[in-house]
C-alpha cells in the first residue's frame, strides 16, 4: 500500500510537472529566438544613419567594426562591405520590394533591411545571427526547469511516502492483531492509530477481541460445569456396577464405567486448563498420544488386540490444544475398535520431521472400501455417525497440516495425522 501511494503520487506529480514543463520549455526557446531577431533588427537599424550620411566603403567598414562581423552592407553600386551570407534572391527581394524581412538560413538567421539613398539608389543592410545564438540560454533554462520539476516530484513522493507509512503502520498492526487472533491468541490487542477510519477499526477490533474472549471463557466454564454434573450419575453407575458380581460381562461393564469416569475427569481437567491458560493453544503430541494409548489399552487387552506404540520418547510440540488432539486420536482409534473384528492388532507411531509431526495409526483389518466416501463429513458405510475422520481432518488442517487415509503395510487402513510444528518456548 505504501508503495502504491508513492507510485500514484509519482505519476500524478510527473503528469502535472510535464504539463507545465513542456509549454515553458517551448516558450523559453521562442523567447530566445525572438531575442535573436530583435538583436539582428537593432544592428541593422544602427547602420541606417551611417548609410544616409556617407556611401564611403571605408567609413562604412569602420562603423562595422563594432558589430563583430555580423553585419554586412550591400551598397547601391553593388559593392559589399563586410562578409555577406544572404543569397542573391534574398537581396533582390529586399531591393525590389523595399521591405525589411527576416529569414532562417542553414547557418542561422539573416535580417535584410533596405535603405533608400535617393535617386532610386537602394542599399541593403544585412544582419546575421548564428544558429548558436538562436538557442543561447535555452539549455540552461531547460535544465533549471527540469531540476525544479524533479525536486517537486521527489518532494511529493516523499510526502506521500510519509503519509502512507502512517496508514500502512496502522494497517499492519491491525492485520497482525487479526492474525494472532486467528492463531488462537485471545489476548491479542492493537493500539488504535492512523486515519479516523483505521482508528475506528482498531477500537472495534479490541471490542470484538474482548467479546470473543468473554464468550470463549463462558463456553469453557459451561463445559466444566456440565462435566462436573456428570459425576453424580457416574458415581451411582459405578456403585451399581460393583454389585454385578465377578462374571466376565460384569467386569466389562465395570471397565467401561471406569473408562467413562476417566474420560469425564480428563474433560474437566482440559476445560479447567484452558480456563487457566486461555492462550495456550499448543500441546505435546507425544504425551497426548501416549496418554490416549494408555486409555485405549484396557479395551484392546480385553479384546485380545495386539498393539504397539513407537516414537513418543521425545517431545513434539504442535499448535493444537490437548483436548482437540485427544479428540482426534480418540476418533481414529475408536474407528479401529468399531470397524475391525476383535483380535485385530494395530500400531500407533509418531514421527518427528523438521517442519511437522506425523502420527500414524494403522490396523490389520479389512481396510476401507471407499476412501472418498469415508472422508466426507457425515458419511459412513458401517452405521456410525461418519464424523470421526472429519474431526481428525479439521484438527490436522487447523495446524497447517493434513489428513491422509490409505492402505498400510499391515493390510488395513492407515491414517496419517500430519500436524504442523509449534515453536519451542524460550
Amino acid at each position: 500500500m505504501r508503495r502504491s501511494l508513492a507510485l500514484v503520487s509519482l505519476a500524478v506529480t510527473s503528469m502535472v510537472a510535464l504539463a507545465f514543463l513542456i509549454p515553458l520549455a517551448l516558450v523559453v526557446r521562442q523567447l530566445a529566438e525572438d531575442s535573436a531577431r530583435n538583436d539582428a533588427e537593432r544592428l541593422a537599424s544602427a547602420l541606417t544613419p551611417v548609410l544616409v550620411i556617407t556611401s564611403d566603403p571605408a567609413s562604412i567598414g569602420q562603423a562595422l567594426t563594432s558589430t563583430a562581423g555580423r553585419v554586412a552592407v550591400h551598397l547601391a553600386d553593388g559593392e559589399v562591405v563586410g562578409v555577406p551570407v544572404a543569397t542573391d534572391a534574398q537581396l533582390r527581394t529586399a531591393r525590389e520590394q523595399g521591405l525589411a524581412f527576416t529569414e532562417l538560413i542553414p547557418a542561422g538567421l539573416v535580417h535584410l533591411q533596405p535603405v533608400l539613398l535617393g535617386e532610386g539608389r537602394v542599399a541593403v543592410v544585412e544582419a546575421f545571427v548564428p544558429r548558436a545564438e538562436l538557442s543561447r540560454g535555452v539549455r540552461e533554462a531547460w535544465l533549471a526547469l527540469s531540476g525544479v520539476a524533479l525536486a517537486l516530484v521527489l518532494g511529493s513522493v516523499l510526502v506521500a511516502d510519509r503519509l502512507g507509512a502512517r496508514v500502512v503502520k496502522a494497517s499492519a498492526e491491525l492485520a497482525d492483531g487479526a492474525r494472532k487472533m486467528g492463531q488462537g491468541d485471545l489476548t491479542a490487542r492493537v493500539a488504535p492509530s492512523g486515519p479516523p477510519e483505521l482508528l475506528d477499526a482498531g477500537v472495534a477490533f479490541n471490542r470484538m477481541a474482548d467479546r470473543i474472549g468473554q464468550l470463549v471463557a463462558n463456553e469453557r466454564e459451561i463445559l466444566a460445569d456440565l462435566s462436573h454434573r456428570l459425576r453424580t450419575p457416574l458415581t451411582a453407575l459405578r456403585l451399581d456396577s460393583e454389585t454385578l458380581g465377578q462374571d466376565p460381562n460384569a467386569n466389562r461393564v465395570r471397565q467401561a464405567v471406569h473408562a467413562l469416569e476417566r474420560e469425564v475427569n480428563e474433560l474437566i481437567r482440559a476445560a479447567r486448563r484452558e480456563l487457566d491458560d486461555p492462550d495456550g493453544g499448543r500441546c505435546d503430541a507425544a504425551q497426548v498420544v501416549h496418554d490416549r494409548l494408555v486409555f485405549w489399552s484396557a479395551l484392546a487387552d480385553d479384546q485380545q488386540r495386539l498393539w504397539n506404540l513407537r516414537g513418543t520418547e521425545r517431545r513434539a510440540l504442535v499448535p493444537l490444544t490437548r483436548s482437540d488432539l485427544a479428540a482426534a486420536m480418540d476418533a481414529v482409534l475408536g474407528n479401529v475398535f468399531r470397524h475391525t473384528p476383535e483380535g485385530v492388532g494395530f500400531v500407533v507411531a509418531l514421527f518427528h520431521q523438521p517442519e511437522r509431526v506425523v502420527i500414524v495409526i494403522e490396523d490389520a483389518g479389512p481396510g476401507i472400501a471407499d476412501l472418498e466416501a469415508a472422508m466426507r463429513r457425515g458419511s459412513s458405510g458401517a452405521g456410525s455417525t461418519g464424523l470421526g475422520l472429519d474431526i481428525a481432518r479439521r484438527a490436522a488442517e487447523s495446524t497447517g497440516g493434513s489428513l491422509v487415509v490409505d492402505r498400510g503395510p499391515l493390510g488395513g487402513t492407515r491414517v496419517q495425522l500430519r500436524l504442523g510444528r509449534a515453536e519451542e518456548p524460550a
